[in-house]
C-alpha cells in the first residue's frame, strides 16, 4: 500500500473512532444536563440573571430587576439600563457542578467531532460535505460551536440538554444510519460552488436547530406562566420573552445565509444543468422553507407576532428544512438524489 492510500486508510479511521468518541461524550454530557435540569439547585454563592438575553452575576440573596424585553427602552433601576428577565419564582439559578461537568464534557465531544470533520476532508481527499453522512457530522459540529457562541450572550443552561439531545440524535442517525465510507464526489458535485453552496446551507440550518429549541421551549415556559405555575425544571428556562427573543434573534441571524445558500445553489444549477431554478423536490422545499422562515420575520417584525404565534410558524418552519433533507434525499427522486444511501 502506498503512503498516499495508507494515510487515508488512517484518516478515514480517526475520523470514525472521532465520531464515535464524540457520540460518547455527548451522551456523558446529556446526563450531566439532564441530571441538572432535574436536580439542580440554586448556587450557594452566586445567583445568575437573565438581563436583556444576557447573562450577568448578581450577588447572592439579591434580586434581580422586574421582568423586561430586552428590546424595549431601559427599565429604571437597572444597573444595565435594560430589564432583567427572572424566573417566575422571583429567583435566578447558578451552574450546578452536573451543568459543569456537562459544559466541559459537551466542549469535549464538539472538539472530537472537530477532529472526525477534518479527519474525513483527508480522506476523501475534498470538503466533507458531499453526502448525507457529512452533511449530519458537519452540522452536527457547527450547532454544537453556535451553542457555545450564544452561551456567551444568553442564559442557555436549561436549552442545553435539548440542544444536546438534538444533536446526540442526529451523530445516531449519521453513525448507524446515514454512514458511508470516504469516497470521490459524485459529478453533480464536482464543483467549486460545493464549498460555498453546502457550507452556507449547514451555518443556517445549525442555528435554525437552535432557534427550534427555544421556540420549543417557549411553548413550555409560556404555557407554565399562563397557568400561574410552573416545575422545577421550567422555573429554570430563561423567561417567555427571553425565549422569544433568542429565537427571533437567531432566525434574524440564519434567514439571510440560508437565502445566500438558496442563491448560490441556483448560479451551482446553471452550470451544472444549464438552468437556475427547474423545480426539482430539492429546490422546492428549500424555497418552501425560506417561504417559512420569511413569514415568520415578517409577522414578527410588522404584524407584531410575537410568543406563541411566532413560535410555532418557527417549529413548521424547522420541520420544513428536516424533511428537506430526510424526505427529499432518502424519498423522492431528483437532480439532487444523492444522499449517498
Amino acid at each position: 500500500m502506498s503512503l498516499a492510500a495508507s494515510t487515508v486508510v488512517e484518516a478515514a479511521r480517526v475520523s470514525n473512532l472521532a465520531v464515535d468518541a464524540a457520540a460518547i461524550a455527548w451522551a456523558i454530557s446529556l446526563v450531566a444536563f439532564a441530571a441538572d435540569a432535574a436536580f439542580g439547585g440554586r448556587s450557594s454563592a452566586r445567583s445568575a440573571a437573565l438581563v436583556g438575553g444576557a447573562v450577568v452575576r448578581v450577588p447572592a440573596g439579591s434580586h434581580p430587576s422586574p421582568a423586561g424585553d430586552g428590546d424595549g427602552p431601559s427599565h429604571p433601576g437597572s444597573s444595565t439600563g435594560r430589564g432583567a428577565a427572572a424566573t417566575s419564582a422571583g429567583h435566578a439559578f447558578g451552574p450546578s457542578r452536573a451543568a459543569r461537568i456537562g459544559w466541559s464534557v459537551f466542549v469535549l465531544g464538539t472538539v472530537l467531532l472537530a477532529v472526525a470533520v477534518v479527519a474525513r476532508g483527508v480522506a476523501a481527499g475534498r470538503v466533507p460535505w458531499g453526502n448525507m453522512y457529512e452533511f449530519a457530522i458537519t452540522g452536527a459540529l457547527v450547532s454544537a460551536v453556535v451553542l457555545l457562541v450564544v452561551r456567551r450572550r444568553f442564559d442557555v443552561a436549561a436549552l442545553a440538554v435539548w440542544v444536546n439531545a438534538t444533536l446526540l440524535l442526529t451523530l445516531g442517525l449519521a453513525i448507524t444510519v446515514l454512514y458511508v465510507p470516504a469516497g470521490p464526489l459524485v459529478p453533480a458535485l464536482q464543483s467549486p460552488w460545493l464549498v460555498v453552496h453546502v457550507a452556507a446551507a449547514i451555518v443556517a440550518a445549525a442555528v435554525f436547530t437552535v432557534s427550534m429549541v427555544a421556540s420549543a421551549l417557549f411553548v413550555v415556559r409560556d404555557r407554565a406562566e399562563r397557568r400561574g405555575s410552573t416545575g422545577r425544571y421550567v422555573a429554570r428556562l430563561p423567561s417567555a420573552a427571553a425565549l422569544d427573543r433568542l429565537a427571533y434573534r437567531t432566525v434574524a441571524f440564519a434567514f439571510p445565509i440560508w437565502s445566500f445558500a438558496i442563491v448560490a445553489g441556483a448560479i451551482w444549477a446553471q452550470y451544472s444543468w444549464g438552468r437556475y431554478w427547474g423545480w426539482d423536490p430539492k429546490e422546492v422545499w428549500s424555497f418552501i422553507s425560506w417561504v417559512c422562515y420569511a413569514a415568520y420575520l415578517h409577522a414578527r417584525t410588522t404584524a407584531g407576532w410575537r410568543g406563541r404565534r411566532a413560535a410555532v410558524v418557527n417549529l413548521v418552519a424547522y420541520a420544513t428544512m428536516l424533511f428537506n433533507f430526510f424526505g427529499v434525499n432518502i424519498v423522492f427522486e431528483g437532480l439532487h438524489s444523492y444522499g449517498g444511501l
